[in-house]
């Protein structure tokens, strides 16, 4: 079942289900818990199931929907979107490499460039790569990879995907896309000319908020050999079973859950806009968004995270979080609830205060998940803590 024959739904659902099952027939994929499978004869064979860090059903049920629903040559589930991230790195990068990486990412992805990659020898180099002519001008002859999230965390800025895997191409640079927020249900970065993707499981692709994993999906079948041995052999970071299990369900509803993210999402940036404790709101959806013509090109789908800033300091910010009542406060995104955090002192915590002005997240910005709950209850839930502080 591929989207040569089928829309997105559809793959969603049956991907990889219309493989042949046991006597049972089964409808869903079961869980194939068992760590070690029995052989015919001695020798490891060259075909089948052996060890589950090297392979296991479940997990290859959840790899082979995610590369139909990518377009990927091929895809590795791991333990954790930041596995993902070492994976990559570790498989392509050497000393004396360099990395040309937006200057916006995820904090745990810049502490394993800056705290890790640079003890090794590897040259990082940030820039804004929202524009792609700095792209240009920090590539040169000698970069081996260009890191870009799009949309960004947590500021939600857009990259020109398609501009930048022109450039990598031109300059012998491979294009990695961090695709967390937007998913390959509103974004394919493959399709647009990056040679890798990957993205965090744990967030929207499972969507409930009880798993976490990551997936790297790959254009080029003869890259994804490297990944694997990475992944598989030296890191001994594959997916579990049970978590695989998870998000081959929550793969399922991933289509009409983030219809209903997006909608919630462009109903509550609305408000908030409009909102006069509000100093700033950022949401791709909103026209007023600087990067909104370009996420209507690129994206099928606005996302479910909306960032504001509130016109107030750090202590009034942190109040209003903890003042919210259906929104919950807590680390992550992505499910199916409405969460807050106040990134300053959460997901940014690892980057120092210089690096986060740097980054542009002040101590007043505020990050939403925006969930599946009922937009008369979300806003004013919204409204009643900006009114308090």
């Amino acid at each position: 079942m591929t989207d040569d024959q089928y829309d997105f739904e559809s793959i969603a659902v049956g991907a990889g289900e219309e493989r042949p099952r046991a006597d049972t027939k089964d409808v869903v994929t079961p869980v194939h818990l068992s760590a070690t499978f029995g052989l015919d004869a001695a020798g490891y064979p060259e075909e089948g199931y052996t060890y589950t860090r090297h392979g296991n059903p479940t997990r290859d049920r959840l790899e082979d929907r995610l590369a139909d629903l990518s377009n990927a040559a091929r895809v590795f589930a791991a333990s954790s979107g930041m596995a993902t991230v070492s994976t990559v790195c570790l498989s392509l990068l050497g000393p004396g490499d360099r990395v040309v990486a937006a200057d916006s990412l995820f904090g745990g992805t810049k502490q394993l460039f800056d705290e890790f990659l640079t003890g090794f020898g590897v040259e990082v180099s940030y820039v804004d790569a929202t524009d792609p002519e700095n792209v240009a001008d920090a590539l040169g002859p000698s970069a081996e990879l260009v890191w870009v999230e799009s949309p960004t965390n947590p500021l939600l800025k857009l990259c020109d995907i398609e501009a930048l895997g022109e450039l990598s191409d031109e300059h012998g640079a491979t294009l990695v896309v961090d695709n967390t927020f937007a998913t390959p249900y509103a974004q394919r970065p493959l399709d647009l000319g990056a040679d890798v993707s990957v993205l965090s499981t744990t967030k929207f692709v499972n969507g409930h908020t009880d798993s976490v994993g990551g997936a790297i999906a790959v254009a080029d079948a003869d890259l994804s050999e490297q990944f694997g041995f990475v992944l598989r052999d030296v890191m001994g970071a594959p997916l579990s079973p049970f978590d695989s299990y998870l998000v081959l369900r929550g793969l399922k509803t991933l289509p009409a859950r983030m219809e209903s993210h997006q909608r919630n999402a462009t109903e509550v940036a609305a408000f908030l806009a409009d909102h006069e404790s509000v100093a700033a709101v950022n949401y791709p959806g909103l026209r007023s968004h600087p990067d909104h013509d370009l996420a209507a090109r690129q994206m099928d789908n606005y996302g479910g995270v909306v960032t504001f800033e509130i016109d107030g300091d750090g202590a009034e910010t942190r109040a209003f979080v903890e003042e919210l009542d259906v929104f919950e406060l807590a680390m992550s995104l992505g499910g199916v609830e409405s969460l807050v955090e106040h990134t300053a002192s959460m997901s940014a915590a690892s980057l120092s205060p210089a690096e986060r002005e740097t980054a542009g997240i002040p101590d007043s910005l505020v990050r939403l998940s925006v969930g599946l709950e009922s937009p008369d209850d979300l806003i004013p839930d919204l409204a009643a803590a900006l009114d308090e502080v």
